[in-house]
């Protein structure tokens, strides 16, 4: 079980290319993975549209992925878009030597 804000090991950065993204599960969180100009990005992995478990198959311009379903840009570094209100959630990222470890944000049920 994974504690609040702990850190969770996701990949190795020799499992990444550049600008390619790849899915990873931190404890029950999917999160896309891109190595952009030799940085690591994590950003949630469902696009916020459908509900649908494909931005790590978006394509990068600029200084953001592009959601390969409905072409919504979404901001490596804050997962904000250029336009409207809906976003991605934003994971820390630790690296240690060639290990990738991520943070996610603490999200709270309500029941």
């Amino acid at each position: 079980m994974i504690k609040e804000n702990e850190f969770v090991y996701v990949a190795n950065i020799d499992e990444l290319k550049e600008k390619v993204g790849k899915k990873v599960f931190a404890g029950d969180d999917e999160v896309a993975l891109f190595k952009v100009n030799g940085k690591i990005y994590a950003l949630g992995n469902i696009c916020p549209h459908q509900h649908a478990s494909i931005i790590f198959q978006g394509f990068i311009e600029e200084s953001c992925v592009v959601c390969p379903a409905h072409g919504w840009e979404f901001n490596l570094e804050t997962g904000k878009r250029k336009f409207g209100n809906k976003g991605l959630e934003t994971c820390e990222v630790l690296l240690k030597g060639k290990k990738i470890f991520v943070r996610t944000k603490t999200k709270n049920s309500m029941w």
